[in-house]
């Protein structure tokens, strides 16, 4: 063979390695991107079943809350209202019987009303401006402690799902006040900062030590709601124990 044949040769063996050479890293490189298509697809359905999983126990939650909101209800407001109308439909003076009939009216009113809260559908209809008003002139109303709201209404549009998921943050923040700190003032403010949209709950009750582990089932479930989002809901936990308590929320506009 010449040596001129014996370039050519070589040409073409080095030309043939070096295709398949490049067809080899194609392939690979195919392969590699198809494989991490997949990974991606298969944490995109678990954050899905996560999530979705997170949204049932919440609704489950809120369905606990209002069942209990209603039995409270018909025990101490309904049945004390059919009482008070039993006594004056019974009696022969008919003022007495007229005051009766106003108190079938108000029971009525009051069965509509709890009647609502049996549909989460009621979730889409009011804002959570709304539903943080009602929940602290609940607590007002009943002498446990002053309240205080301001909001500069930045979390009006919401879906259904993160109103859900915030109205049990601010239920269970709430529920642990009432149970543990005993304070004497609650506040809760409302304000967009730059790219995020804030929700701070404080009061002035007992708080707790931050640094010890708490065993409280109030802790544990808000924090079992910041662990199921791709993004932490919350911002900020913030106590003194025999002091103060203070709870950010904040979510990406």
């Amino acid at each position: 063979m010449s040596e001129q044949e014996s370039q050519i040769a070589l040409i073409f063996f080095g030309g043939a390695f070096l295709i398949i050479m490049m067809s080899t890293f194609i392939v690979s490189m195919v392969v590699l991107h198809r494989q991490r298509q997949v990974q991606n697809r298969q944490k995109l359905d678990h954050l899905k079943a996560e999530n979705e999983k997170m949204l049932l126990h919440v609704e489950n939650e809120i369905q606990q809350e209002t069942l209990s909101h209603i039995g409270r209800e018909l025990h101490d407001n309904i049945g004390q209202l059919l009482s008070l109308a039993k006594i004056s439909l019974h009696s022969s003076k008919p003022e007495k019987q007229a005051e009766g009939k106003e108190y079938i009216v108000q029971i009525i009113k009051e069965v509509r009303a709890l009647s609502k809260t049996l549909n989460l559908d009621w979730v889409e209809s009011i804002t959570l401006d709304e539903f943080i008003s009602q929940q602290l002139e609940k607590i007002q109303s009943t002498g446990f402690c002053q309240t205080t709201f301001e909001s500069d209404h930045s979390f009006l549009e919401l879906s259904k799902n993160q109103k859900l998921v915030l109205i049990r943050v601010i239920q269970e923040c709430l529920n642990n006040a009432i149970k543990h700190a005993h304070p004497n003032r609650i506040s809760i403010h409302i304000a967009k900062n730059r790219s995020l949209r804030k929700i701070e709950i404080v009061d002035d009750g007992a708080g707790f030590d931050t640094s010890q582990q708490s065993q409280g089932s109030g802790m544990i479930n808000l924090k079992k709601k910041n662990g199921n989002h791709r993004r932490p809901l919350f911002s900020d936990i913030q106590s003194r124990k025999r002091n103060s308590y203070h709870f950010g929320v904040a979510i990406l506009n």
